[in-house]
């Protein structure tokens, strides 16, 4: 069986399990469920702490895993990334008391952290990054809730997932300096994993999921003088499919659009006189 680690529990794990579920895999019942057997898939669903994915995945314990890209880099676990998720994404930044900006500000790039406490959920992805730049800090491992470890005289800087902002500014922190990573859900496997035909009709599945989410099928009614220009606005895949009406000199035309851009695809084929035009979503797919 493909066994298959995910996130047991926040948005990771809601968009992860939603993920598979669209892949035609199985719910668990509850949250408290730590494994389930998917008998007409041949697979096993392993829900895990997110942090101890790729711990498991580079054991080799479990074929693939979805986590994050910041964990499975401050794992320094024996997996990497072979598929990107489009979900989940973040920045990784530094934060400090604007007086501490400041002072970090007079010298180029992270120089100014030199000798300085940096806390931080990912203390792997600090050091790491500090070391390419050459600045020697102290870091200082929390499990959360960063922020307050200024205040509380723990560390002169906090080293976070940034989305809005807001929690940092709350505590009285500026953002600064360039992101130290940007992440997003990935699916991981072990560190030169062998290929596998189950493995391969999981990513399969997945890309589907990620199509699917991604286009639409559009479908309009053109007069045939007319179709060439229309289907510059909707090449599809490979080609639309293109079909006569009964009323001649009409056609109907079939295509994969992507979805962000449907609306300005259904203006420019109105103006080229198209009527009837739909847009339907897809719920599976293969490319």
């Amino acid at each position: 069986m493909l066994r298959i680690a995910l996130p047991n529990k926040g948005s990771l794990s809601e968009a992860a399990t939603a993920m598979l579920h669209e892949a035609g895999y199985r719910r668990r019942k509850d949250g408290k469920e730590l494994m389930v057997v998917d008998a007409a898939n041949n697979a096993e669903l392993f829900f895990l702490r997110p942090r101890d994915i790729a711990t498991y995945v580079g054991s080799g314990r479990l074929d693939v895993g979805i986590t994050g890209r910041d964990l499975l880099l401050d794992s320094g676990a024996s997996a990497e990334p072979i598929m990107d998720l489009g979900f989940a994404r973040s920045t990784f930044r530094f934060a400090a008391l604007p007086a501490t900006v400041e002072q970090v500000a007079k010298e180029p790039g992270v120089a100014g952290l030199a000798g300085l406490r940096v806390a931080s959920a990912y203390p792997g992805v600090v050091r790491e990054y500090l070391a390419a730049a050459g600045v020697t800090a102290e870091v200082v491992k929390l499990d959360g809730a960063v922020e307050v470890s200024i205040a509380l005289g723990v560390a002169d800087v906090v080293a976070d997932v940034v989305e809005t902002g807001t929690t940092l500014r709350h505590a009285g922190l500026e953002v600064f300096g360039d992101p130290i990573l940007t992440s997003e859900a990935q699916l991981i496997r072990r560190v030169g994993a062998e290929e596998s035909p189950a493995v391969e009709q999981f990513l399969r599945r997945l890309k589907g999921v990620i199509t699917a989410r991604e286009y639409v099928l559009m479908d309009y009614d053109i007069r045939a003088e007319n179709v060439d220009r229309a289907v510059q606005v909707t090449p599809g895949i490979e080609s639309p499919t293109v079909s006569p009406l009964h009323d001649k000199g009409w056609v109907a035309v079939r295509s994969m659009v992507r979805r962000a851009e449907a609306q300005r695809m259904m203006d420019d084929l109105w103006d080229l006189g198209a009527r009837g035009i739909l847009v339907t979503d897809i719920l599976a797919c293969r490319l």
